[in-house]
């Protein structure tokens, strides 16, 4: 019996991959995530700008206040304000020395006992002739929301200018008057020479405004509420 030729036994079929569609749907569900991101983000800094919109002002244009909420900043190891506290601190005693307010409230960090940023601020202020009795210190004001929390509910200010960097003043005011403060806002730009600091702050300014989403829509208490300080009272009355 001749040899027969063996049948041809066909190859098995390439089987599909199925990566690339799992790589599809991660791709369109990134894609998505940073859509969402970006609106969130978005939709918070428009809000943020809206609400303190008509209530940002010059040096010169600031309306008469009674207080002063200086927000506090970084403070060096040797007890020297940065440049850019420094620059808020001088902003401060410029609108005290022209009348247009009567007492600075500066409002820091010191929840450490070796970090004291109120206090560095008084001394600063001191040094170029602020009166200590127009000085009020607040120990508490952990970030922008709990400065001005406490300046209202701790301190009895009903209306205050805000004094911090112009790329934080519209967060600062909105949240201010959100709280239940007439609240306006002078921003110092003189730190702007100061190019990459300014930038790096300014661009936090972006997620920091989605923080305030939620500091408002939770209505969270301080970091630390404390009884009711007479301070600004005294030295309003003390004049």
């Amino acid at each position: 019996m001749p040899d027969e030729e063996p049948e041809e036994v066909p190859a098995p079929a390439p089987r599909k991959r199925r990566w690339p569609r799992v790589v599809r749907r991660l791709a369109l569900v990134t894609a998505a995530g940073v859509l969402a991101v970006l609106l969130l983000i978005t939709g918070s800094v428009l809000w943020v700008r809206s609400g303190a919109d008509g209530h940002l002002f010059t040096e010169q244009t600031v309306p008469v206040a009674p207080v002063a909420l200086v927000l506090g900043a970084q403070v060096y190891s040797d007890g020297v304000p940065s440049p850019f506290l420094e620059a808020r601190l001088d902003l401060a005693r410029r609108l005290l020395e022209s009348g247009k307010v009567k007492v600075l409230l500066v409002s820091g960090d010191n929840m450490h006992h070796d970090y004291d940023e109120p206090t560095a601020m008084r001394a600063w202020l001191m040094a170029h002739g602020v009166p200590e009795r127009k000085i009020v210190r607040d120990y508490a004001g952990f970030d922008t929301y709990d400065s001005c929390a406490r300046a209202k509910r701790v301190f009895g200010v009903t209306q205050v200018t805000v004094v911090t960097q112009s790329y934080h003043i519209a967060r600062a005011v909105m949240l201010c008057r959100h709280i239940g403060l007439e609240a306006a806002g002078v921003g110092d730009d003189s730190v702007s020479r100061f190019k990459g600091p300014w930038r790096s702050n300014a661009r936090r300014e972006y997620p920091a405004c989605v923080k305030v989403v939620y500091d408002v829509a939770s209505g969270r208490d301080p970091v630390y509420l404390g009884q009711h300080e007479t301070g600004v009272e005294d030295a309003l009355r003390e004049g």
